[in-house]
């Protein structure tokens, strides 16, 4: 406790009563006698005798005892606890006092922001040497707190000691967030190689933000738009503190926020989004031209020449000047174009992938407003992911349309990254293991070809001319200057009532990216590119067709033969060149079109006739026909035979497949109905449930081979091709049919190449040259004409039963092991039971021999004859 003040004055005071009392008199006096004029300031407490206040009086250190009771205010406790006692007081009085708002009108405003500025009137960094680098403890967990937010959550972020927390609790994880061993922080490497680049964006992943400040995290998801600039100027503060003069070559930094962790549809997009920081994906249909959007505008009152500004505007603000602070007139104002700002402003429109439509649904759309830096970072074609901030303008034309307010909705890009063919779909490792574990499968090419719309039957040839084009060859970039394509082109021509429409329509369901449309409804311009004016600014942009936005995919085209001529002609240039060339409305560009043609068409006369030639039969030219890597000619002929099994397939498919039969399988297995059900299955002849792959695992096994596989030609027999393109471009001349050209050499490699990819190999093996030039013989052989079909088969045989040369080898060593395993056991054994040959056994035998082992050998004919396959044994009939 202190002593009372002022003890000792007051003691001297009553001696001195008197004496005082005739100074007084005194000092009136000469006051009055003309003294300098001074006021009576009253006790003067700072003297020559202030000491004696502290001199120690025994008399007076004395305090009542009455109402004071030590022990029970402290009771036993020691000097450290009623230190912690006297901190926790001091932080609940700090908290207090910082709930006190300071007035407007007491702050200091002194301060200008022109301050900021250099000689030629731009923002430069000033760093303070009194700036607090880390924040207060108690302040820190008090807004780390989300309970701490009072009222709205727009409200509570606008506030400025919540704008100071966030700059600094953002700066902090700017310099603090490591990844594994690294020693230096993550984001200053960033930041390095950022201004290395001399570029102006911060990629920062999301998790990194929900790792280090979840509440940082959460208010970028639920206020982007008013956290975003202050991120951005959190990041602004560090580049210019470690590069002084970065602010010479950009103004701004902008932070991009990267892998936010929920993917929203378009078509899904509702009013709870809005305002909020989303992330979709889709293909860029339509790009506006670059325009410069105006950012900061400043005022000047002509009467006064007061200022008012900058003004920062958002969208459509606009602005209320109001009455100028100093003449207190309401104007005029004039703009000072010399202070103004603009900024890089472009629009896409952004459309569903083809994979994200469902069935029978038009694809939604939605505009896209890129700024900044992101402008021309996509083009028609490209697939994109855009995270921003899912927002709403006012659109004069919708409310006049609709007669009442409407608004339209856009996406604010915040960052914009062009997906890759091998991001479409994500592969886990389970996944992944099981597709390496199915490609050691020696029937996977059959299998491959069986679940190839495993609804139709037969039609074996289209199959196979399908999944080559699914799987695709290599594209060679020759030094920058010339492409080759890989992609394979087909074409399938049949009769009605052959399912050419159901083959397109099972590869859109299978390929991850197709893009399905018809001869009949499509234009040169539905299937290239068009040159549209912008409703907005009145000028022309581009908008892509069918092939470019399959780009990287596969384009399906129905009812071919239904197009005419002009349209036909316009995707030429496509289909080998992979690009489409637009010179229109004083645009000259090129758009890439990288991807496959499947196309059906119908013969001229509604029927193939098979007497005669391939030119006879369809309306379509020489050079639209040697764009097409393989010809399908499906005919729709009577044989007893096949048309009994392909009726009890067809029979049987309705049955497996009625609404009912699965419940009754899984409710009632032992049902009469049940039993039936399981009959057919079995009756399936080769086709049964187990041969075919599962869609999910097909679609993720061709995604994995077209992104990790890469074929390269090797060691195989050039001499093979050669031969074969001279005998097969010999024959041309002579008999008809298409062509040969050069292009047919490159389809035998581009077929090999997918051939091995089938197979996950690197390599192309003779075996894959093999079945290329078969599929372009067959291809050949059914453009002919019935008669010279059948002389050109026996002239070419030996390509056509390529494997009965293998077939024999195989048959061989199959010989040579029975004749061991039959020696072993009755020999040494004695045993006369059934000789087995495990088939694992055989397998092994023909790589160790360098044969390349086909599983159509356990069908063909010489192994049939003389020996059984039982399940994982051979044994002999």
């Amino acid at each position: 406790m202190s002593r009372r003040p002022r003890r000792g004055q007051q003691e001297e005071e009553k001696k001195r009563g008197s004496d005082e009392e005739a100074q007084e008199d005194q000092v009136g006096v000469q006051s009055s006698e003309g003294t300098p004029d001074e006021e009576d300031s009253g006790e003067e407490l700072i003297n020559d005798n202030m000491i004696n206040d502290y001199k120690p009086i025994p008399e007076l250190d004395r305090y009542e005892s009455e109402g004071i009771d030590d022990e029970e205010m402290h009771g036993d406790m020691d000097f450290e606890q009623r230190r912690r006692a006297e901190e926790e007081i001091e932080r609940r009085r700090r908290i207090n006092m910082a709930d006190r708002r300071i007035p407007r009108a007491a702050q200091d405003l002194s301060d200008s922001e022109d301050d900021d500025l250099d000689q030629f009137g731009e923002r430069v960094y000033i760093e303070d040497p009194f700036e607090e680098e880390d924040t207060d403890v108690v302040e820190e967990e008090r807004y780390l707190n989300i309970e701490e937010c009072r009222g709205k959550l727009n409200e509570w972020i606008k506030d400025d000691r919540t704008k100071a927390w966030i700059k600094r609790a953002f700066r902090k994880i700017l310099n603090e967030c490591k990844r594994g061993s690294d020693q230096e922080p993550i984001y200053i490497q960033l930041i390095k190689e950022m201004c290395k680049a001399n570029k102006q964006s911060l990629e920062v992943l999301y998790p990194d933000l929900v790792s280090a400040n979840a509440t940082i995290a959460l208010w970028v998801a639920e206020e982007p738009k008013i956290i975003l600039p202050h991120l951005n100027e959190a990041a602004r503060i560090e580049v210019n503190k470690r590069f002084n003069h970065y602010h010479n070559i950009h103004q701004e930094i902008f932070v991009r926020i990267t892998n936010l962790p929920v993917v929203d549809i378009i078509r899904d997009l509702r009013y709870k989004h809005l305002d909020k920081f989303i992330r979709v994906i889709g293909v860029v249909t339509r790009r506006s031209a670059v325009y410069s959007q105006l950012k900061e505008i400043t005022y000047v009152c002509v009467k006064c020449g007061m200022k008012k500004g900058p003004f920062y505007l958002e969208n459509n603000d606009s602005i209320q000047l109001g009455v100028c602070i100093q003449c207190q007139s309401s104007g005029p104002f004039e703009k000072l174009y010399n202070q103004l700002v603009y900024r890089n402003f472009q629009r896409l429109t952004l459309q569903e992938s083809p994979g994200q439509v469902p069935a029978g649904r038009v694809p939604r759309q939605k505009e896209v407003i890129v700024l900044g830096d992101q402008i021309d970072i996509a083009r028609p074609g490209d697939e994109i992911e855009v995270t921003g901030v899912y927002t709403q303008r006012y659109d004069y034309a919708l409310n006049v349309k609709h007669g009442f307010p409407l608004y339209s909705t856009i996406i604010e890009s915040n960052y914009i990254r062009r997906k890759d063919e091998s991001e479409s779909l994500n592969i886990d490792k389970k996944i992944k293991d099981e597709i390496l574990k199915l490609s050691q499968n020696p029937k996977i090419d059959k299998l491959i070809y069986n679940s190839v719309a495993p609804s139709i039957y037969g039609h074996q040839h289209v199959k196979m001319a399908i999944a080559l084009a699914m799987f695709g060859g290599e594209a060679k970039d020759i030094q920058g200057k010339h492409r080759i394509r890989g992609d394979i082109n087909v074409l399938v021509l049949g009769d009605p009532g052959t399912a050419k429409s159901q083959f397109l329509k099972n590869v859109q369901k299978t390929f991850y990216r197709s893009i399905y449309t018809t001869g009949k409804g499509a234009s040169a311009v539905g299937l290239t590119a068009s040159v549209q004016r912008d409703y907005s600014t009145n000028e022309w942009s581009i908008s892509g067709g069918a092939l470019v936005l399959a780009d990287k995919g596969i384009c399906l085209i129905d009812e071919f033969d239904k197009m005419n001529e002009h349209d036909r002609t316009s995707i030429h240039e496509a289909m080998e060149q992979q690009s489409i060339s637009i010179s229109k409305a004083g645009i000259v560009t090129t758009l890439q079109a990288r991807c496959s043609v499947i196309a059906a068409a119908n013969p001229v006369g509604g029927k193939y006739d098979s007497q005669q030639s391939f030119h006879d039969n369809v309306d379509l030219t020489d050079p639209i026909l040697s764009r097409f890597d393989i010809l399908c000619v499906v005919k729709d002929e009577v044989i007893k035979e096949a048309d009994d099994r392909l009726a009890s397939f067809v029979i049987n498919s309705h049955i497996r497949h009625h609404p009912m039969a699965a419940y009754e399988l899984n409710n009632d297995p032992d049902s009469e109905w049940s039993q039936q059900i399981k009959g057919y299955f079995v009756k399936e002849s080769k086709q049964t449930q187990e041969e075919v792959i599962p869609l999910e695992l097909l679609k993720k096994y061709i995604l994995y081979a077209r992104t990790h596989i890469r074929p390269k030609l090797q060691n195989v027999d050039h001499e093979k091709i050669s031969k074969f393109y001279y005998l097969l471009r010999k024959e041309s001349e002579v008999c008809g049919g298409i062509n040969i050209a050069i292009r047919h050499l490159e389809s035998i490699i581009r077929m090999a190449e997918a051939h091995a990819r089938l197979h996950l190999r690197n390599n192309v093996m003779d075996f894959d040259i093999s079945v290329a030039i078969k599929v372009m013989l067959e291809s050949f052989l059914q453009s002919q004409k019935y008669s010279v079909a059948r002389q050109l088969r026996r002239k070419f045989s030996d390509y056509l039963t390529f494997n009965e040369d293998s077939f024999d080898l195989l048959l061989n060593m199959l010989n040579k092991l029975y004749r061991q395993q039959k020696d072993y056991y009755q020999n040494i054994k004695n045993y006369n039971g059934d000789i087995r040959v495990p088939v694992q056994v055989l397998e092994k035998e023909a790589k160790t021999n360098g044969v390349y082992f086909n599983s159509d050998f356990y069908d063909s004919s010489k192994f049939l004859e003389v020996y059984k396959r039982i399940q994982d044994y051979i044994t002999l009939k």
